[in-house]
């Protein structure tokens, strides 16, 4: 069977620029993509001045308001927390989520990042477990790959190496540095690479020039990938989406 999952960094459900509030048309943009999947950034959890300042603001939790009747089961990582209330990360999945913890990748006050684990079964391949790992880490290099260790104690310590994984996000990574630390070290494939020996420019979102987003995964076989970015989706926030199809190994 095939696993469809798309990691879209949301920037708070405005636009590049700030300039308009766009959460509206990425929840339907996001309806038609139809992904089994979603692993979402800088999701706004709550924010108490926003949701009564801007007319469609529509609901404090953005990722409940995204999920609606298509992805019944989700998970939030809160990581930014500030007096107006905190974002994180999210996974929306159309299968049961067994478990799920959010890991603190933080450095410093000023850059508050997670690491949100969640883990699916699907019932048509008799509960096999599914490790979902989604994050947003932090913007100076040396940080990034200082997190990329984090995160790789921390995959040893509570993953099985044999059971399938993926590992998706905003990574920040443009030198692309902590993504061939995950290729030499972490036991793990990224689908762009894989696929096109090249990792795709995600941001800005207007005219991509910088790779940001990544879909690394493990005991899993790549069918397909793309970056969305077509119609609606240079309009939305400033990143672009990134989408890929997975036959899960039975």
């Amino acid at each position: 069977m095939k696993l469809k999952i798309l990691s879209y960094n949301i920037h708070k459900g405005f636009n590049i620029g700030n300039r308009l509030f766009v959460l509206k048309e990425i929840k339907t943009a996001l309806k038609e993509m139809d992904a089994d999947i979603l692993f979402l950034q800088e999701v706004q959890g709550d924010h108490s001045h926003k949701k009564w300042k801007i007319d469609n603001w529509k609901t404090a939790a953005q990722f409940e308001y995204l999920a609606d009747t298509v992805w019944d089961h989700f998970a939030y990582g809160k990581n930014a927390i500030y007096p107006q209330g905190h974002h994180g990360n999210a996974i929306l999945s159309k299968y049961p989520i067994m478990k799920w913890h959010n890991h603190d990748l933080s450095l410093h006050k000023l850059e508050q990042r997670g690491l949100l684990h969640a883990e699916i079964k699907i019932p048509a391949l008799g509960g096999k477990p599914i490790h979902l790992l989604n994050t947003h880490i932090n913007l100076l290099e040396y940080q990034r790959i200082k997190q990329m260790r984090m995160i790789q104690d921390y995959t040893n310590n509570h993953i099985n190496e044999l059971e399938s994984l993926l590992f998706v996000g905003d990574f920040n990574d443009w030198t692309k540095k902590a993504a061939k630390l995950v290729l030499k070290e972490f036991q793990m494939k990224e689908i762009f690479h894989e696929l096109y020996g090249k990792f795709p420019p995600t941001f800005p979102s207007r005219l991509p020039v910088l790779s940001l987003d990544r879909v690394f995964y493990r005991h899993l076989k790549p069918v397909g990938s793309m970056t969305l970015k077509d119609g609606i989706w240079r309009k939305l926030s400033d990143h672009l989406p990134v989408y890929a199809e997975f036959e899960v190994i039975e």
